[in-house]
């Protein structure tokens, strides 16, 4: 079972929890920790010096040198960003190349209602981004926080924008979006066209309960403050790594071991 660890992401802030890793040294810190803990791959994003998100080439760079240095954990960057971000800002770590160019990188297949906000992704934005990844050799992750989402990754893969069998990621319970609920995470399993890997990603309170949903039913998962900065009600996670570790557990529970980053790498048929 591959474990993601989403270490810092876009919304959470240190006025929610002070663990929040920002600078490359902290954010690399908190990857090692999470690969000792069981995870085989982080969910990159990175922030400026005063906390607010970015997407600079430069500080993926910084942060994925510190993660390298420290182990060897698959590094897969957002191309999400932050809401209202432009497009070429958004694909700024797809520039990166040779030892700084990242494992996989996430596509977002449609627009979503993000709570009070709207993660604008329409159909030439999303086309744009993949004709990007495409471009960098890098293999996508399809993201999906709604059903139609799945129906629109065919599409790309019918325009040879995407190859199948691919990876998707299930983001469930973003207010706006599609709920985190057993049947919504079974649906959208069978939407799958054939051979294709997953992984789900419940939010907030749901971000363990969907481990070990997605360890029974055969896929894997994401954890970390991005998502959820609590290991249980009223107790903050000290960094994603706690996150990660309940995570092993749970799925260790259900038969289920954490897969290394080699056996992600073949696992998600990563070149």
């Amino acid at each position: 079972m591959v474990v993601t660890a989403a270490l810092v992401g876009a919304e959470t802030t240190r006025e929610q929890t002070p663990f929040l890793p920002i600078s490359a040294e902290e954010i690399a810190e908190d990857a090692a920790k999470c690969r000792e803990a069981g995870a085989a791959m982080v969910h990159l994003h990175v922030r400026n010096p005063d906390g607010s998100p970015s997407q600079s080439p430069e500080l993926f760079r910084a942060a994925i040198r510190e993660i390298r240095k420290r182990c060897d954990i698959l590094i897969q960057t957002s191309t999400g960003g932050a809401v209202g971000m432009s497009v070429d800002e958004r694909c700024g770590p797809l520039t990166l190349g040779g030892p700084d160019r990242p494992d996989m990188a996430t596509l977002t297949t449609g627009t979503v209602n993000f709570g009070e906000d709207v993660f604008w992704n329409p159909r030439s934005l999303v086309r744009d981004i993949a004709k990007r990844i495409r471009s960098s050799g890098i293999k996508p992750e399809l993201e999906c926080f709604d059903a139609g989402m799945v129906d629109e990754a065919r599409y790309l893969a019918a325009e040879g924008l995407v190859a199948l069998p691919a990876h998707f990621e299930f983001v469930l319970g973003v207010p706006g979006g599609l709920g985190a609920r057993p049947d919504a995470l079974d649906f959208l399993i069978s939407s799958l066209p054939p051979q294709c890997t997953w992984t789900a990603a419940g939010m907030g309170r749901h971000q363990l309960p969907f481990v070990e949903l997605a360890a029974q039913r055969g896929g894997n998962a994401r954890v970390g403050l991005e998502d959820n900065v609590f290991l249980a009600k009223g107790i903050l996670a000290k960094g994603s790594f706690e996150l990660v570790a309940e995570a092993a557990k749970r799925a260790k529970a259900k038969g289920r071991r954490p897969a290394t980053p080699q056996e992600a790498r073949e696992l998600l048929h990563l070149d």
